[in-house]
């Protein structure tokens, strides 16, 4: 592609007892002649951690370095001072983040690519799953998967599977396994590579999946290698325990439309797969509380048909009171289990479906989780499930992991309903409760989680640990769990040399697998415990993660790989991070750049980017656009493109009130603007004067916040701020984010397809004995937001319709009034103008519209005190 050739991609794979060792290596050659980019750019899983990358260009290898992030930045900040960068790994999409690095390389340089990664595989479902992404881009000469696995339990099946494979690439698929050695390759030649027999595109797009279980003679497996241990624990053939099911459902109108359809489609499917000795029942929370029925009710037949009928009938209404609805179902399984409503022995769980935030009842998310926390208090896991990308979906985590469950999200797509049911699924089997593994306290330290609420059907308990004598070499451990019918027990003994005698096939087997699969295991628990700690205990559990990544060299959320390249041909050094689930990664180099930028930039755009070209929306030359916006005093002014019209309407609240714009829980935008007044009140207005003197936009799924006043403009990313003020003159392009200062008149900010919005400044008399500067905020491309974006202005992004009847001479001469139906109301308006501001900021141009009276009473959904927040994000 481009004179560049990708002769060579090899993926891999090396699995020893569950861990999986990695190496992607990719070899391409320039064959044009001048100088090129050559791309490697490939997708890992999220659960990976990236241990090594290098290049080599004609002989001579590039490392990647692990260091501490603080370092690696300003390693990276010293880079970024010569010239742009590029971030490297960034979330894509449900189970993948993309790692990209790009080189220069000569005419005829060959180049070659590689990065290691590595992960513990888990078990669900009763099999391992090992998931590659293929995606080389174009044909490969010798393209190759191959996956060995070593298993000392022996190895029972083996497949392979993949979302491109046909009918005859699946005959490429070579697989074998036998005793505790299972091989396996996929190598298509480049005819089979072909979408068809003359095409030159690749049919290799999509997902690889491996799938493996082993041999169980025995409810667990323990192995011994050099000082460290690793306890395997999934017994089988157990009675299954009942369940007592409380399913917590979001109903606030934000999850109205496809949403709510396929909660209710999920909900279905679940009550399908219910067992008859089950208990459950539904808690549906708006702006109130409601439930099915008022206790736990037993899984007859009957039952339900009843509870599908119910189900059926579940609809959206009000505002989201989540606290009130968690609270009615920890309430609930309490005094199930207190008046024995339930089995003695039977396993309770706290599923939780919301798609935004907290709003009615308690809204303070810290508050939320100290009740739910003390109202549990340690007895059923809660799983909160947040629906889409308006969720605050750290505190849903946070709030989980502290009540022994975990946080999901379920990605609004078309098969929304099966994620539910596909998590459903997973803890629906509950077969011991309070399971505990217990090893000699005088002979382990430095012991992983060794006490679990629940284990479930097709699931395995992983524990590792660390001999305090290095040279000891037996173990025994005690396994106690309770069960359908009775406690269960289990001892089980294991020395190094009945190990050994598993691995004596050296070449299976990488370095000290057993102390790499600790690290890891070790380092993501200490992550997920920091999630929910505080202060010291934080600043500890930070510490020991970090230190421990160093020193394996894992790429984690405390650590970054700076990659090195030649310093001739344009190149620059890149970083790679970690992505986290919930802050949606921006990456880091819009904070790095921004510090470039502000130094070097007014000489930069005089020279390269002649600003009107990206501001065709702000500038003098514009032409009419058709827009919805707020500026002046708040003056909304709603464009009706089918009329050619538009309907304007005020809002008149007191200064410092914030007032929630737009909202769209689908792209997880959110704009607010909070309220100034004049210097002093003016004694001869009926209604004082109101600005907007500060507006925030987010964007939770690019981790982004701005935020706006007349005096600054700052934005962040995470914990990380960077400021301009309006004499600044900017262009900041960034993947998924555009942001244009026009000195002391606007600002652009787009986002990716999305919509954009124009921040337009309005600068008054600095000795104005009244009037003070403040904002305008213009959307633009407002049909990219999603049908279910509501707020202030969101909400008039949908169609809408109106009908004047009667005009007639209203009380100013010059401005008629008339009857308009809209959203079945009769309301009295007036003709009048608004001002655009957009292309004069100073005097602005009239717009004719007409004008709803009384805070937009009948226009907008509700009141418009319904539109108060507590603060701009």
């Amino acid at each position: 592609v481009n004179g560049i050739e990708i002769y060579s991609m090899k993926i891999d794979s090396k699995v020893t007892s569950r861990f999986a060792h990695n190496v992607i290596t990719s070899r391409a050659v320039n064959r044009g002649s001048e100088h090129k980019e050559v791309f490697f750019d490939v997708e890992l899983p999220k659960t990976a951690f990236i241990t090594n990358f290098s290049m080599t260009i004609d002989g001579v290898t590039y490392p990647g370095t692990i260091k501490e992030k603080e370092v690696a930045k300003k390693q990276y900040e010293k880079a970024v001072s010569k010239g742009q960068t590029a971030g490297l790994v960034k979330a894509s999409g449900r189970k993948t983040e993309k790692f990209t690095v790009s080189v220069n390389v000569a005419a005829a340089s060959k180049v070659t690519f590689e990065l290691t990664y590595e992960e513990l595989l888990k078990r669900q479902f009763g099999k391992y799953e090992m998931f590659i992404k293929v995606k080389p881009k174009q044909l490969v000469k010798d393209f190759e998967i191959e996956v060995n696995i070593f298993e000392p339990q022996g190895i029972t099946e083996l497949e392979a599977e993949g979302t491109f494979i046909t009918n005859e690439l699946q005959n490429t698929i070579k697989k074998t396994f036998s005793g505790e050695k299972g091989h396996l390759s996929f190598k298509p030649t480049l005819d089979q590579q072909r979408t068809c027999s003359n095409c030159s595109q690749s049919a290799l797009d999509g997902d690889f999946i491996v799938k493996y279980d082993v041999t169980r003679t025995t409810p667990d497996n323990l192995q011994i290698v050099n000082g460290y241990f690793v306890h395997f624990f999934a017994p089988t053939n157990l009675p299954k325990l009942p369940k007592n099911v409380i399913f917590v459902i979001d109903i606030s109108g934000s999850m109205s439309g496809r949403g709510i359809e396929q909660t209710r489609e999920a909900l279905l499917k679940i009550l399908d797969d219910i067992e008859e000795d089950d208990f459950f029942n539904f808690i549906l929370f708006g702006s109130e509380v409601h439930t099915w029925k008022e206790t736990l009710i037993k899984a007859t037949p009957e039952n339900l048909d009843e509870a599908r009928k119910f189900v059926r009938g579940i609809d959206t209404e009000g505002m989201t009171n989540l606290h009130g609805g968690l609270i009615r179902g920890i309430d609930m399984l309490n005094t199930g289990h207190e008046r024995n409503l339930v089995p003695k022995r039977s396993a309770s769980i706290i599923i939780m479906l919301t798609d935004g935030h907290p709003n009615v009842g308690i809204s303070n998310t810290e508050e939320i989780q100290t009740h739910v926390k003390k109202a549990i208090e340690g007895k059923y896991p809660l799983y909160n499930l947040g629906f889409g990308y308006g969720i605050d979906y750290n505190f849903l985590e946070k709030m989980a992991l502290e009540n022994k469950g975990l946080a999901r999200r379920i990605y609004p797509d078309s098969d929304a309903a099966l994620q539910l049911q596909g998590f459903y699924d997973e803890v629906s089997n509950p077969m011991l409760m309070d399971v505990e593994l217990n090893y000699p306290e005088n002979e382990i330290s430095d012991l992983t989680k060794n006490s679990f609420k629940h284990f479930y059907d097709g699931s395995e308990i992983v524990v590792a640990g660390r001999f305090i004598d290095h040279h000891q070499n037996s173990l025994t451990v005690n396994v106690r769990g309770e069960g359908a019918n009775d406690v269960l027990s289990y001892t089980t003994q294991q020395d190094a040399e009945q190990t050994a005698k598993g691995f004596q096939e050296q070449e299976y087997i990488f370095g000290d697998y057993i102390e790499r699969l600790w690290a890891y295991l070790t380092i993501e628990q200490l992550l997920e415990k920091r999630i929910a700690a505080t202060g010291e205990e934080k600043e500890n559990l930070t510490a020991e993660a970090l230190d421990l990544s160093l020193k394996y060299k894992f790429v984690t959320p405390l650590t970054s790989m700076v990659v090195t390249k030649p310093e001739d041909s344009n190149n620059q050094d890149g970083i790679a991070d970690k992505p986290i689930e919930g802050t949606d990664n921006f990456p880091i180099l819009l904070y790095l750049r921004i510090q470039v930028l502000t130094i070097q930039l007014k000489l930069y755009i005089s020279l390269f980017l002649p600003l009107t070209s990206y501001l065709p929306m702000v500038t003098a030359e514009a032409h009419p656009t058709w827009y919805t916006s707020v500026d002046g005093d708040p003056h909304f002014i709603i464009s009706v493109p089918q009329k050619e019209d538009a309907i304007c309407f005020n809002i008149n609240e007191n200064p410092g009130a914030v007032l929630n714009l737009i909202n769209d829980p689908v792209t997880g935008i959110k704009v607010s603007g909070e309220l100034i007044g004049d210097k002093r009140v003016n004694n001869d207005a009926k209604i004082q004067n109101t600005y907007f003197g500060k507006l925030g936009i987010a964007n939770k799924q690019l981790g982004l916040k701005l935020t706006v006043t007349p005096e600054k403009i700052t934005i962040q990313n995470g914990n990380e701020k960077t400021g301009f003020t309006w004499l600044d003159s900017v262009t900041l392009q960034q993947e998924g984010v555009t942001l244009i200062i026009n000195r002391k008149k606007n600002l652009l900010l787009k986002m990716g397809s999305g919509a954009s919005f124009v921040i337009v400044l309005h600068e008054v008399w600095k000795k104005h004995p009244l009037h003070q500067d403040f904002l305008g905020l213009y959307t633009l491309e407002s049909d990219k937001l999603s049908e279910q974006t509501h707020g202030l202005l969101g909400q008039f992004f949908h169609p809408i319709n109106f009908t004047i009847l009667e005009i007639h001479p209203g009380s100013d001469p010059k401005k008629p009034d008339a009857t308009m139906i809209i959203k079945n109301n009769e309301l009295i308006v007036t003709r009048g103008w608004q001002k655009d501001f957009r292309r004069d900021p100073t005097r602005g141009i009239d717009v004719p519209c007409w004008f709803v009276h009384n805070n937009g009473a009948g226009l907008i959904d509700g009141v418009h005190t319904d539109y108060i927040v507590s603060s701009l994000f």
